[in-house]
């Protein structure tokens, strides 16, 4: 049999990557707790999901697991052991702000859980490809470091620096800064994931994504800027904007586009690479920019206000350079832009709302 494992199977894009790998492979295996839940409360719960995946795709098959369980995950890996083609590993404790609430719980779900799935691989399917969704906060607040220059509705780095035409690439330093401990134990993960293809001969490999997103997105306040945003406009709630003048960028890819990579990699793959994996130039926008990107799509105003306080190590300027990865996987293109993810966000979250009356 020919099996892809996925942690966090719930989330946005482990539940893109179910939908995507389902007509690929005889089994899908997906594991996924709620921790989100958790994390962000009961508007945040992934249950949803996961059962739409149930319903949908006969040969998914759920887990109720904790990726800190070593031996609950070990389980899974003795039953199927080397039908085990495929691990995207997806499952995280995301939020800057919520993992300095818990830095023990933060660092057992995003380093431990990491090097759990890692050792499981390496000793009952170390020939299967293994896939780690990490983030760009591995850099910390080395960005904002560039020479930016303020626009109107956004920030820009200085026409002239090396970053300006494809944005940062995967040589950025991850040291001398401050990364939040969130950064902190994404880096820690992303490290092991390199280290198990180099050292141990692993087809490994490292996305450092941008802001992810998608209308499968459980969106909270903590996190999924998009997503809360749309879902604060369509519900009236206020959303309040920390800092930078609200013109702080980000780019944004779609779970699609992103899980596409994944799949890339998979057909190909190589050991220990790290590849940042963002909207680039394609797709970006500031806060001020998402917000008149919603409101023109919705019809309605956003309910927002504005605090100087900006969250730490919160990133004023990102844009992701993805030329490596182009490189290495030259048929890989973007299939959405920032106005179809946003308005299939829009789109589902007004179906859930109709479906939950």
């Amino acid at each position: 049999m020919n099996i892809a494992l996925i942690t966090g199977s719930g989330g946005l894009i482990g539940s893109e990557s179910v939908i995507f790998c389902a007509d690929k492979f005889d089994l899908i295996i997906g594991i996924d707790n709620d921790m989100r839940s958790y994390f962000f409360g009961n508007d945040a719960s992934t249950q949803w999901n996961v059962l739409e995946l149930k319903e949908k795709y006969t040969n998914y098959q759920h887990y109720n697991i904790d990726i800190r369980d070593y031996a609950g995950l070990e389980t899974i890996f003795q039953e199927y052991g080397k039908d085990i083609k495929l691990i995207i590993h997806s499952a995280a404790q995301p939020s800057h702000d919520w993992a300095a609430k818990e830095p023990l719980t933060d660092f057992g779900v995003n380093a431990t859980g990491t090097l759990n799935m890692l050792e499981l691989c390496r000793n009952h399917c170390p020939e299967s490809v293994f896939i780690f969704t990490s983030t760009n906060k591995v850099y910390g607040d080395n960005p904002n470091l560039l020479p930016l220059v303020e626009l109107e509705k956004r920030w820009e780095i200085d026409k002239t620096h090396p970053y300006f035409q494809k944005g940062i690439d995967e040589q950025m330093s991850l040291d001398h800064t401050t990364h939040s401990i969130f950064g902190a134990s994404k880096v820690a993960a992303d490290v092991l994931v390199q280290e198990y293809g180099r050292y141990f001969n692993m087809n490994t490999a490292v996305f450092r994504g941008g802001c992810l997103t998608g209308p499968n997105h459980s969106g909270a306040k903590l996190h999924g800027f998009l997503s809360y945003l749309v879902k604060c406009n369509l519900s009236g709630d206020h959303y309040t904007i920390f800092g930078y003048k609200g013109k702080q960028v980000r780019d944004n890819i779609h779970s699609y586009d992103l899980v596409n990579m994944f799949w890339h990699f998979y057909q190909n793959p190589r050991k220990g690479e790290v590849y940042n994996a963002g909207g680039s130039r394609f797709s970006n926008c500031s806060m001020i920019e998402a917000i008149d990107a919603i409101e023109l799509i919705s019809g309605k105003k956003m309910n927002y206000s504005y605090t100087n306080d900006n969250r730490v190590g919160d990133h004023i300027w990102y844009i992701s350079d993805i030329q490596k990865f182009r490189d290495h996987y030259p048929d890989w293109n973007y299939k959405y832009d920032l106005n179809d993810i946003i308005s299939q966000i829009h789109d589902s979250m007004k179906e859930r709302v109709i479906k939950s009356v």
